[in-house]
């Protein structure tokens, strides 16, 4: 066999022909699987960077912020951050889609915001041009009236209204008298601190007082009895008028 392949170089026995065809497909077929692997980094590139299988807002071009994210123009803003939320969670791959959405979004938010400035504006101007154009007496009237902070006013709503139970719990044991001099002196004090005044102070509180006094004297009679307990004496409904008279008149008035 030695002899003659060097007499015929070109002769090979058929063991030598199959294993050297067999490394020629070999060959051949590592090329083509080292140039896929070559691709496929690429080819995944452009997939993403054209957005591959990642969902658009159909509606990113709308006009209407309202349609846009799909609800009615009568629309609350909790029925609008609720559509804002929605719509960002599903199309949250795609970058375009998502500042559409939030520029939809915020348009409806400062549309709701100047539209509650423009009715708070509006309403203090109304109620300045009902003043201006009352009667003198009313004018000189409201001279004498102020709103203090929303604070002020539930803290001492909530004394006075401790009083008026504290009232209505010893109704059977006894008058209201001492809870009524309490709130007395409690209401002139808070003027006296507001006033800076003592004798306008007392001037006010003892007003208050007599106010309420009066207008319990007059109203409470005509409270049917039978929807009030048995231990609910007049004295006892006069008395919650007064507490309510002097709440009003240490609270708004100066």
């Amino acid at each position: 066999m030695v002899v003659a392949l060097l007499a015929n170089p070109n002769f090979s026995p058929p063991f030598l022909r199959f294993n050297l065809g067999y490394a020629r497909q070999n060959t051949r077929l590592l090329s083509i699987h080292r140039v896929n692997l070559r691709c496929l980094p690429k080819c995944s590139a452009v997939d993403y960077s054209h957005g591959g299988n990642v969902p658009k807002f159909p509606r990113k071009n709308v006009w209407d912020p309202y349609k846009r994210l799909g609800i009615s123009p009568y629309a609350s803003e909790e029925e609008i951050w609720s559509s804002r939320n929605f719509l960002a969670e599903q199309y949250a791959g795609d970058e375009s889609s998502v500042e559409s959405i939030e520029a939809a979004f915020e348009k409806l938010l400062m549309k709701s915001f100047w539209e509650r400035k423009r009715t708070k504006i509006n309403l203090k101007t109304r109620l300045k041009k009902k003043v201006e154009e009352s009667p003198p007496w009313v004018k000189n009237l409201l001279n004498f009236v102020e709103l203090p902070e929303t604070v002020i006013i539930l803290r001492r709503l909530f004394l006075f209204a401790f009083m008026a139970s504290w009232s209505i719990m010893n109704s059977s044991e006894g008058g209201p008298a001492f809870q009524v001099a309490i709130s007395l002196g409690a209401c002139i004090y808070f003027l006296n601190d507001k006033t800076k005044s003592l004798g306008r102070a007392a001037i006010i509180g003892f007003g208050s007082l007599v106010a309420g006094w009066l207008c319990g004297s007059i109203l409470g009679p005509l409270v049917p009895a039978a929807i009030l307990p048995a231990t609910w004496t007049l004295e006892l409904l006069t008395s919650l008028f007064a507490f309510l008279f002097l709440f009003i008149g240490c609270t708004f008035l100066k």
